[in-house]
């Protein structure tokens, strides 16, 4: 995979670079401590992850990401606490608290890597359908089965026309898997087929008999 890392600290990037020397599947092709010259370079370069910093003068990291019009995969890398919630929802990878180890940082990579092995493998399927783990067993989903996804303790739950499918998965990395044309995330816990809602308004969403709450930070989410 193809990464870039952006931090206004210099020891950070260092500790970075160090740290991904040492992933055999991660290329560490630049470095920035400027967000802004990180975003021209994602303009004229295709990159697969982005270590990112939240605090940064100028623009957060979380701003940063907000910007992209088409984001590589994201892992964060700060050393506050207090964003975790907001970058999940944002669909981040991962997320490191600095100082972080270098197994702690490599089980943020392999979680990166699982997740581009599954975006190539939706690609594969020309937007069809995708295989789920179940248990033991990787079972196959047509996309236009799936009415909505629900994040359930540590399992997603994938709601189809005619069985409840339970995963590993996270809802995150189904997120990534999902056409963004036909399904959209409503809430932290929630994703829904666009096709499949029978109404809505500003706080929630209904699927026949089953209502889903549209999250704060989704208001103004496109539905249709």
């Amino acid at each position: 995979m193809i990464a870039i890392a952006v931090d206004d600290e210099p020891i950070a990037l260092e500790i970075i670079k160090s740290h991904a020397s040492k992933v055999p599947f991660i290329e560490l092709l630049n470095t920035f401590n400027n967000a802004f010259d990180a975003i021209t370079f994602l303009q004229q370069n295709k990159v697969d992850l982005i270590f990112l910093d939240i605090k940064m003068p100028d623009i957060s990291g979380i701003d940063f990401l907000k910007s992209l019009s088409n984001p590589p995969m994201v892992i964060f890398t700060t050393a506050y606490t207090e964003h975790a919630v907001q970058s999940f929802e944002l669909d981040a990878v991962d997320y490191l608290l600095k100082p972080f180890s270098l197994s702690r940082f490599l089980k943020a990579c392999n979680k990166a890597q699982e997740l581009y092995h599954l975006r190539n493998q939706f690609q594969e399927a020309k937007s069809e359908y995708i295989f789920i783990k179940d248990g033991y067993e990787q079972v196959k989903v047509e996309l236009a089965d799936i009415l909505y996804v629900e994040a359930s303790g540590n399992y997603t739950q994938i709601q189809l026309k005619d069985k409840l499918l339970s995963s590993r998965i996270t809802i995150n990395d189904l997120a990534a898997l999902l056409p963004k044309n036909n399904f959209v995330r409503c809430h932290r816990a929630f994703i829904v087929a666009k096709n499949k809602i029978t109404k809505y308004d500003r706080n929630q969403i209904w699927i026949s008999d089953k209502i889903i709450p549209i999250g704060a930070t989704y208001t103004g989410i496109q539905l249709t």
